[in-house]
Parts: C-alpha cells; sequence; structure tokens
C-alpha cells in the first residue's frame, strides 16, 4: 500500500512543540513527526549545537549540517528563541496555547529556575500535556548528576558484563540511549493524547529507568540465583555456546544456540552430526565448559563457506543464524530495501540514507525520512490557528489513560510480553493466553526435574517481571473448541499481538486477514524476526540473533576485534517498545477512521535505529569507523576504568574544556590543568593514551561510587559500572520507587520493576495493580465476564482439557524464537 499524506497519518490531528536538546528528545518527536503530527523545535537563536555534530553534509550556500541530527528532525518545524528573554518566552506561550503537548528535554533544575517553568504552564494552560526527559528524573539522588550515554549505560547494569575478562568493560556508541528513552517517553505521552479529552497529563521520563528495560532480565536471573553471571571475554555470554560472531569465508555469521534441537541442527549444517552426541559437548554447560575445543572443530568448517551460504542453510533448519553486515552492506542487502527500512532524508540541498520508523502500520505507513529544516527556517512562518481538545488537567483521579481497551496478548518470552505489559501499565485489559500444553516459554523450557511436582512454571522470576498488570487464560488452540472460543475473544478485543514465527499462527487459520476478517476494527500486531513477508519471513532468531543481523556488532569495540556484540539480547527490549509504540499508533488510527489494520513489525527493523549514526555516516561519506573502542568522537578523554577493589570500575567522560578542568583538579594533577597543549579536545586527543595513564593512576585509588560522588561534585560525568544484581540495591533506584516490593503465593515476597516515568507532581511511579497471573489463573472470570459462558460450560472446557490451571506433561519443549 502506498504512504498515505501527512494529513491521513495516525497523528495528523497533533501539534508539539519541542524545547531542549539531545538526541533523546529528537528521536521522540521524530516518532510524532514522521506519523503525521505538526511538531515545532525551539532553539537557540544561533541554533541547537547537534548541528555541528559529525558527520557534517554539505547543505549548500556554504552550510555544514549534522546528517544525525537531520535525521532526527524529519518533517519538523524550527523556530528561534532565547528563553532567558521574556518577550521571547511570551512568543512560545503563544505557540504553547494552541498545542497538545510540550516535549521538554531542558533539565530539571534548568526548568525549575527559568522563565518558562511547567508549574507556570500548568496554571496558565492546564490543557497542555507536558513530557519532561531527563537523565535521571526529576526525584532522587542522581536528579541532578551529569551524565552522557556511556556514564547513564553504566548505571543502568549494561555496561559492565560487556568485553574481555580482564576488562576494560565496553562502552557502545552513542545514539542507543536515545531509542530507548524516546520511544519510553512516547509511549505515556502518546497514551495521554489519546485519552487528551478526559484531561491533560504531565509525565517525567528518565533515560536512566528507560535502559532498565535491557537489564532488568539480567537483574531478574540474578535475584533469582542469587549471583550474576560473570564477564567471560567479548562475545561470551547467555545459556549455551556456540553464540557470538564468528569469522567465514567471505563475512562474519552470527550464532546463537540454546536447544538441544539447534544443537542437533548446528551439528548438522556443519556436517558432523556425530558432535550431537559427543559426552564433552552434550549439553550447553559442558559446551560452553569445552568451547575451546568445539571452537577448535566448527570453525575451520565455517571458513569453507560464506557467511550468506550458512545463513541460507539456518533458514532451511530453523537455527538462529544471521550474517554480521557492516554498514555498506546493510545498506545494500535487497531485505531491508524492498520492505523500505532506509529512505533519503534531506536538509538544504544535501541527500542521503538512513533508517526509517520500524512500526510498519501497513494502511498507514510512516513517512519515509523527509526534509529536515534548518534552525529558524520557520521563524516568519504563521501557523493555522487551533484550538486542542483537552480543556482541564488530569488528576489523580482520573482513569489511567487506556483504560476501555482490550489487547489479547498471543505473545511468549520477553519482547511480545513486554510490549503488552507497557499497555497494561497505562490501564489497557490485557488477557494473556497460554495453553497448558504450551505455557509461555519464559515460564521454563525444560520441563523434567521440578517443573510438574514443583511446578517451577510459576516462580520464574523473568516471567514476573514481562507479565505485570495482566489477566491470563489458557486455551487449546490446537482443539477446534478452543481455537473457536479464541475467535470470539477477537471479535471484541480492540487489538491482537503475537511474537510467533511468521508462519506459525497462518497455520493454524490465524493470518492478519483473518483476524482482520473476525474484527476490521481490530489491530493486529506481529512481530516476528524479518517480517511476515520475503525469503527471510522464516528466519529464527533470539535477541541475540537480531542483533547480529542489524549490524551493531560491525560498530562496537575495538578495531581488530571480532565484531563485539553487547551480552544482552537487546532484540527483545527494543522490540518490546517499539510494538508498545506501533500499538498506541494503531489505537489512534483506529479511533480516527474506526478501522483496524494489520501492523508488520519487524523485530530486526526495531533495532536498526540503534545504528543510524552509524548508517548515515556511510552515506554521507562512504565509510564507518574505524571502530575506536571506549574512546569517543568528541569527548576527551571518555572510558571506563579500573578502580579500587576487584573488577570495579567507573565511566567518566569530558565533555568540555572546563570540564578537563574540573578532571585534573579531583585526580590532582594541575600539571595537566595548566598544559597549553591539553587545553583543548583536539590537543587532549593527541595525547590520550598520556591522560588515561594519569586518570587511571587516580581511579585505582578509590571506589568507584566515591569517585563517581567526588567527580559529580566537580561537574564531571561518571557513573559506576554496576552489574544488574547491584540495581535492587542502586540508592537512586530505592528513592524512586523503582522496585516494588511485593508477594505471592509461589514466589513469596519478591522485587517487581516500575515504569520509567511518573505522572504529575508524584515521586514513585504507578503501583503495580496486579502480579503476574498463574497458568489460567482468570479462566472462569475471563470466561464469564467476556464471553459469557455458565459454570457447566466452563466445567465442560475444563474436563476437555481445552481449558486449566496446571501444565500438561509433554515431552521437552523446542523453543523456536520469535
Amino acid at each position: 500500500m502506498p504512504n498515505l499524506p501527512k494529513s491521513k497519518l495516525p497523528l495528523s490531528e497533533l501539534r508539539v512543540v519541542e524545547i531542549g536538546s539531545g538526541d533523546t528528545l529528537g528521536y521522540c518527536g521524530k516518532l510524532f513527526s514522521d506519523f503525521g503530527a505538526e511538531v515545532i523545535r525551539v532553539e537557540p537563536s544561533g541554533g541547537d549545537p547537534m548541528r555541528q555534530h559529525a558527520p557534517l553534509v554539505d547543505a549548500g550556500d556554504g552550510r555544514r549540517e549534522s546528517g544525525y541530527f537531520a535525521w532526527l528532525n524529519t518533517n519538523k518545524q524550527s523556530v528561534t528563541a532565547d528563553l532567558d528573554r521574556a518577550d521571547d518566552v511570551a512568543r512560545v506561550c503563544a505557540l504553547l496555547a494552541e498545542a497538545d503537548l510540550l516535549l521538554d528535554a531542558r533539565p530539571p533544575a534548568h526548568i525549575a529556575n527559568s522563565l518558562l517553568t511547567h508549574e507556570s504552564l500548568r496554571r496558565d494552560q492546564p490543557g497542555l500535556a507536558i513530557t519532561a526527559i531527563s537523565w535521571f528524573g526529576e526525584h532522587g539522588l542522581y536528579s541532578h548528576y551529569e551524565a552522557t550515554d556511556s556514564v547513564c549505560r553504566s548505571l543502568s547494569g549494561s555496561v559492565k558484563l560487556v568485553g574481555p575478562l580482564e576488562g576494560p568493560p565496553v562502552l557502545p556508541r552513542d545514539g542507543q540511549v536515545a531509542v530507548m528513552a524516546g520511544l519510553t517517553a512516547f509511549i505515556p505521552s502518546l497514551a495521554g493524547l489519546f485519552d487528551r479529552a478526559a484531561g491533560a497529563r504531565r509525565f517525567a521520563v528518565s533515560a536512566h529507568e528507560a535502559m532498565l528495560h535491557i537489564s532488568e532480565f539480567d537483574t531478574g536471573l540474578a535475584l533469582e540465583v542469587g549471583f550474576t553471571r560473570p564477564r567471560l571475554a567479548i562475545n561470551r555470554f547467555g545459556r549455551g555456546y556456540p553464540v557470538g560472531t564468528f569469522p567465514t569465508q567471505d563475512g562474519w555469521l552470527g550464532i546463537t544456540v540454546v536447544t538441544p534441537a539447534q544443537w542437533a541442527a548446528f551439528c548438522t549444517i556443519i556436517g558432523l552430526p556425530e558432535l550431537e552426541t559427543e559426552p564433552e559437548f552434550s549439553d550447553s554447560l559442558l559446551r560452553t565448559t569445552n568451547s575451546a575445543r568445539l571452537l577448535g572443530i566448527f570453525q575451520p568448517v565455517l571458513m569453507q563457506h560464506s557467511a550468506r551460504h550458512w545463513f541460507e542453510r539456518g533458514i532451511e533448519l530453523r537455527l538462529p543464524l544471521a550474517v554480521v553486515p557492516d554498514m555498506a552492506t546493510l545498506l545494500q542487502q535487497p531485505y531491508y530495501r524492498e520492505r523500505g527500512a532506509f529512505a533519503p532524508v534531506q536538509i538544504g540541498s544535501a541527500s542521503f540514507d538512513a533508517p526509517v520508523l520500524p512500526q510498519y502500520l501497513t494502511r498507514s505507513r510512516p513517512l519515509p525520512n523527509g526534509r529536515a529544516p534548518f534552525a529558524g527556517e520557520h521563524d516568519d512562518v504563521a501557523l493555522p490557528a487551533r484550538q486542542r481538545i483537552a480543556t482541564r488537567a488530569a488528576t489523580p483521579d482520573d482513569a489511567l489513560p487506556l483504560k476501555g481497551l482490550r489487547i489479547v496478548d498471543l505473545t511468549m518470552g520477553w519482547a511480545g510480553p513486554s510490549a503488552t505489559r507497557q499497555m497494561g501499565d497505562l490501564g489497557a485489559e490485557i488477557v494473556k493466553v497460554e495453553s497448558c500444553q504450551y505455557p509461555d516459554w519464559f515460564r521454563g523450557t525444560d520441563p523434567r526435574g521440578a517443573y510438574h511436582p514443583e511446578r517451577t512454571y510459576e516462580k520464574i522470576y523473568w516471567f514476573q517481571q514481562m507479565n505485570r498488570n495482566k489477566r491470563g487464560i489458557t486455551l487449546d488452540l490446537t482443539n477446534p473448541r478452543g481455537m473457536a472460543l479464541l475467535k470470539r475473544l477477537l471479535a471484541d478485543a480492540d487489538a491482537v499481538i503475537d511474537n510467533y514465527a511468521a508462519d506459525v499462527l497462518p497455520r493454524m487459520g490465524l493470518s492478519p486477514e483473518a483476524m482482520l476478517q473476525i474484527n476490521p476494527r481490530l489491530i493486529v500486531v506481529t512481530m516476528p524476526a524479518f517480517g511476515m513477508t520475503g525469503p527471510w519471513s522464516g528466519v529464527r532468531a533470539y535477541g541475540s540473533t537480531l542483533e547480529q543481523a542489524c549490524g551493531l556488532p560491525s560498530v562496537t569495540g575495538r578495531e581488530g576485534d571480532a565484531p563485539t556484540m553487547l551480552h544482552a539480547a537487546l532484540g527483545d527490549p527494543f522490540g518490546g517498545v517499539s510494538a508498545a509504540a506501533a500499538l498506541l499508533l494503531g489505537f489512534m488510527q483506529q479511533k480516527n477512521t474506526g478501522q483496524g489494520q494489520h501492523i508488520d513489525l519487524s523485530a530486526v527493523e526495531a533495532l536498526l535505529p540503534l545504528v543510524a549514526p552509524s548508517v548515515i555516516e556511510q552515506s554521507v561519506t562512504g565509510k564507518s569507523g574505524p571502530r575506536i573502542g571506549n574512546r569517543h568522537p568528541r569527548f576527551v578523554p571518555n572510558g571506563c576504568f579500573p578502580c579500587l577493589g576487584e573488577d570495579q570500575w567507573i565511566t567518566i567522560a569530558v565533555r568540555s574544556d572546563a570540564e578537563w578542568q574540573a578532571l585534573c583538579e579531583v585526580i590532582h594533577r594541575p600539571d595537566l590543568a595548566t598544559d597549553a597543549g591539553l587545553a583543548t579536545a583536539e590537543g587532549r586527543r593527541a595525547e590520550e593514551d598520556r591522560i588515561e595513564v594519569a586518570v587511571r593512576h587516580w581511579t585505582q585509588t578509590v571506589r568507584p561510587d566515591l569517585a563517581m560522588v567526588t567527580l559529580q561534585a566537580h561537574g564531571v560525568p561518571a557513573g559506576t559500572a554496576r552489574l544488574p544484581m547491584d540495581l535492587a540495591g542502586d540508592p537512586h533506584l530505592l528513592k524512586v520507587g523503582h522496585w516494588q516490593p511485593v508477594t505471592s503465593a509461589f514466589m513469596g515476597p519478591h522485587l517487581l520493576p516500575s515504569v520509567a516515568y511518573r505522572e504529575g507532581d508524584a515521586t514513585l511511579p504507578y503501583a503495580i495493580t496486579r502480579l503476574a497471573p498463574t497458568l489460567g489463573q482468570h479462566n472462569d472470570e475471563v470466561l464469564r465476564e467476556l464471553l459469557g459462558l455458565d459454570s457447566a460450560e466452563i466445567e465442560e472446557l475444563r474436563a476437555a482439557e481445552i481449558i486449566g490451571n496446571v501444565a500438561a506433561k509433554k515431552k521437552a519443549k523446542k523453543a523456536e524464537g520469535k
């Protein structure tokens, strides 16, 4: 279906104003503008400083503009204003008077002490929705801290486990926090606007808490077993082996082997089926223990063919493999081009390719990038007069914004359940459908041992994390009566979502088209690894497979190392928030038109925004790299440095010459402070080795938290590299109520994470209203309330084992990834 005009897109009735700077703000605003909203960016008179971030493009008439900044600001307008001047503030207030939403990325203390405070706006314009975006939120012990992407990631537990055994931990490239935090800000913002007739809402979003979406699985794992898995080596992580990136005759191959079936398929694919039953390789733990010998066996075989050859063989055997592309290869791959995953960005006379938003609404696709404005380009352009719908501010007594929506949740694992969790947190009714024969595989994949007698499938920490605020039922969908009941649920639902492989539900007669025939206003979200169409639609994948396929490892780490993975299943948390955003966009279009549609979310395309800076660099300059390890293209010094104690690290970033002077004071090196050759970033870059030695000499004498506090007191961005297990005792997270203590019959007392935002003046997050359902916990009430079944009918279903609340005994379930 061709792209709709902007006036017909889901958000075309909205006007949004952006104030502040940063790529999180830019990405959140792009989600609005590329789906049709009128977005006006307020910049300082000289333009946002990000306009000078590399790579720069020749925009004509001697203008040099940042390609990355342009991508973040497609389809927006730009006006300039000095918010320290009363007359300019009055002009911005007039602009806000006709806007639906203010996205404000100024630091919290700056907002509170400015001429344009949120307190005054809420008093004078109660119908204006506001979302404040900051590194650590408005409250808590870190709220005044300086940060960069690497500092934020370090404190969120997603750095310390990555890299070689001896360290240092690997710092990823910038731009990834923006995607996670931008989506996390977009979700409550759009939910509030969906219900804006009931009142305007204010949210305060913490990028730090948003990044906990990535580390929360490892936190749950650590809380369950009492320790955090170690940092073993580059690309050595997870529950199995082989996992990681491996060289082939031509290119790098991503491999993720977890289950016994996948191990058998891997042995078959490399022509060594006898390896499957070798005692030293018979399970994942033994393969990990004997990985050096195993690598010596299969690596020479991989070198006989190209990565593309092995990938295509993997599709045949349903084995999670991926070509790990560099940026040039990524831009040329036909799969992405055929799906429209890349499109031109224009600014002035410049044009280059960049990722398109991955929320692929088949009847209302996002704009394929487009034109970005120059600073102040619309200063003299009169906006059409309009009146917003909201006339009052929402209060704590109002219902949550998505109350009244019902979503049938057919997802399993991490990505899909985290998407519906986001909707449940905001008030939607989530009906999670499992079966006694095939429970959610996040309840456990090995039915041997204590699984049945101890019902360990009710005691898995990460299942509890992903499934709060839902009701759960069981239906045997292989039974016609079970399928008929599901179809009756779909007939009255607002949305349905699944994250099965692309062919699973269609084989059961539940293709997106079939579900839309049942209910034409249904929003149908699918999220297989490579979408529902094309030659790669049959690819099986885990979150690690998706990271490999999007090319991120090729731009991470040090030059000369293998393409470096980030030791987290990135495809799952990013896929989850991307699907949640897609659901909300679908609801907006459903509300506007009364029609449903299929949203064909490709889980790997949901990761392409993470490599946007590198894709843009490739498109603009014809190359990407070289990889610079933990160093930074603008901040000098920048790195993860050893501290006092065993495997203790702190991330430090110096963004300005003033911060350099402050760092020199902290590390007691006045000689470096007075060295004229080090006064600028360019000078320091030439002496980066010497500077890093000086920094290490100091950090090795100080505990990381004390180093962080001292540096932050001097205005230098710094953050302890936390383990995921550390997060449950992080003082800031405890202060802001991120961890909610709960108890349940099977789990007993335990901690659950919260949303990454606060509403209104609240210092604490929304309370969790429902714990994750036990298997079939809500069968009776859902079947009674929603389908009108009586007691006799329900008992008949239970006797026929179409419903139930105990997992059925069966052979070991073989997980197929997404």
